[in-house]
C-alpha cells in the first residue's frame, strides 16, 4: 500500500513550506518512497475521522497499511528508521542523528513558536511591547548556541541526516523575524537544506497545494 499523508486543503502560510507536512513530504523524498497526500480543511481537523488520526486536531498524519502516526518528529524518525538514507549506518553516528531530531523540535523550536506567538496573536495586549524583546532574546539564546557548535561545518555531523532535516525545517520558522539573518552560518546551513532536490520536490508539490 501507498503511504498517506494528510496536509491543509490551504495552509496559513500559504504554501511558503512553514507547514508541518512539508517536513514528511521532505523524508519521504529522501528516502525516495512514493507517498499519496489526503488534503483536508480546517473544519475536518475536528471531525472524528480525523480526530481517530491525530486526536489534537492537527496535520500531519501519515497512514502506511496498518500503521498510522501523528507527530512530525515520530513520522521523520519512523521514516529515517525504516527507509535508508536519513542515517548513518554507524551505531554512534545514528544515535547523535537521532539525537538532533529531538534537539530541533525539543530545544530549537519552542522559542521560535514562542516568538511566532508573540508578534502575531498578541501583538495587541497591553503587555507586548515589554515581552516580546525578551522572547526574542529567548530565540537569539537557542540560534547563538546552535551557531557557535556548527562554526564552519556543513551539516550538525559530518553527513547530512533526518536531524538536519529537522533542524533546517525549524530554523525556516525564524527568518521571518528577521533572527536568523544574525547568524550567517545558519542562514547559509538553511540555505544548503533548501536546495537539496528533495526539498526543492517537497516544496514545489505544497506550493502547487495552495496555489491552485
Amino acid at each position: 500500500m501507498t503511504i498517506t499523508i494528510t496536509a491543509f486543503e490551504k495552509s496559513p502560510d500559504g504554501g511558503k513550506g512553514l507547514a508541518r507536512d512539508t517536513r514528511v513530504r521532505w523524508a519521504l523524498e529522501e528516502v525516495g518512497q512514493p507517498y499519496d497526500v489526503r488534503l483536508v480543511s480546517f473544519k475536518a481537523l475536528k471531525e472524528p475521522a480525523h480526530l481517530v488520526l491525530h486526536p489534537f486536531g492537527q496535520i500531519p498524519t501519515y497512514e502506511d497499511g496498518g500503521l498510522a502516526l501523528f507527530e512530525t518528529g515520530a513520522i521523520v524518525f519512523h521514516i529515517a528508521t525504516h527507509y535508508p538514507g536519513l542515517l548513518p549506518v554507524d551505531g554512534n553516528a545514528r544515535a547523535r542523528a537521532i539525537t538532533w531530531i529531538f534537539a530541533a523540535i525539543n530545544t530549537v523550536e519552542p522559542p521560535i513558536l514562542d516568538l511566532g506567538n508573540a508578534r502575531m496573536l498578541e501583538a495587541d495586549k497591553p503587555w507586548s511591547a515589554e515581552r516580546l524583546p525578551m522572547v526574542m532574546d529567548r530565540v537569539r539564546d537557542r540560534l547563538g548556541q546552535l551557531s557557535r557548535h556548527m562554526g564552519s561545518s556543513e551539516w550538525l555531523e559530518k553527513d547530512f541526516s533526518a536531524g538536519d532535516l529537522m533542524m533546517a525545517s525549524v530554523l525556516l520558522r525564524a527568518r521571518g523575524s528577521g533572527l536568523l539573518d544574525e547568524y550567517p552560518n545558519l542562514a547559509a546551513y538553511v540555505a544548503r537544506g533548501e536546495a537539496r532536490p528533495a526539498y526543492q520536490r517537497a516544496f514545489a508539490a505544497q506550493w502547487a497545494v495552495n496555489k491552485r
